[in-house]
């Protein structure tokens, strides 16, 4: 499916964990190793947090391993929060508008996963998205169209609960319409000031995803981890670099809020919409 990256901590170039480390996402790009697709050459894109409220975004179709615009971005671009993706595409389109992350205002939304037999419930699904948001869908992903379903049920208000109910409106829709097992994901979601990501699937069978250990206790062991700032927190699809005990995997059906280096963990459960 697709790998994603979500960094929290001092402002840091994008390089040190996009690019550098060993078995980095861009290495993921080409050769995964716990997706369920082994390639995610179907586009990529990075989405970062500065001084402006707006993130900036870039995206683009080809394979990431293979963009040098993006190796300059990266070595260039410093922030405290930034999210980064590679797709492999689950029957739509491989186009500029289908590559996460997908944004609205000050938000960063990155997935992983999908919406079972999509194209039977798709109507349904965007129907119930509300008007004003309609437009702002650019692309034809079962990804994007989750992202403005949470919009839509409140995620700007209390983003946990407005993912919640996404997923049980489409668990919904797509019992009505006899399908089994709906929905794999992991999302990784910002503000710029917290990031939350969510491990979930119908029958219970997740998406990897981990969070780094405490920065601060790794220092102390790993003494070349210097150009973290203590409060670092990264959370990926699959470990980045070599130190396997620097991870920790997300339990199944959880979520967690990092911010200002604290890890909130909570436990995920679909609801109805009010």
């Amino acid at each position: 499916m697709c790998r994603w990256l979500g960094y929290s901590g001092a402002p840091l170039y994008l390089e040190e964990t996009i690019l550098k480390p060993k078995h980095s996402l861009i290495d993921q790009s080409l050769e995964a190793h716990s997706g369920a697709t082994t390639t995610n050459g179907d586009g990529f894109g990075i989405g970062w947090y500065d001084e402006r409220e707006i993130p900036g975004v870039y995206r683009h179709v080809q394979p990431a391993w293979n963009d040098r615009n993006l190796r300059n971005l990266t070595a260039h671009i410093e922030s405290p929060l930034f999210l980064a993706h590679v797709r492999a595409a689950t029957g739509t389109a491989v186009q500029e508008t289908n590559c996460h992350p997908f944004s609205h205002q000050k938000w960063l939304f990155v997935h992983n996963g999908l919406i079972r037999d999509f194209s039977k419930v798709k109507r349904e699904l965007a129907i119930a998205v509300e008007p004003r948001l309609y437009p702002m869908i650019l692309g034809t992903t079962d990804s994007e169209l989750m992202f403005f379903l949470a919009l839509t049920f409140g995620l700007e208000e209390d983003p946990l609960a407005g993912l919640e109910r996404m997923v049980g409106f489409v668990e919904k829709i797509c019992r009505e319409h006899g399908i089994d097992n709906a929905v794999q994901l992991s999302i990784g979601l910002s503000d710029g000031e917290r990031l939350l990501a969510v491990r979930y699937s119908t029958e219970r069978n997740s998406r990897t995803l981990f969070h780094s250990k405490s920065m601060v206790a790794l220092q102390e062991i790993y003494p070349h981890l210097e150009q973290f700032s203590p409060d670092t927190r990264v959370i990926v699809s699959e470990p980045i670099g070599d130190l396997t005990d620097a991870w920790e995997e997300f339990p199944e059906s959880t979520a967690v809020i990092i911010s200002r280096g604290e890890v909130e963990e909570h436990t995920f459960e679909p609801r109805l919409p009010d």
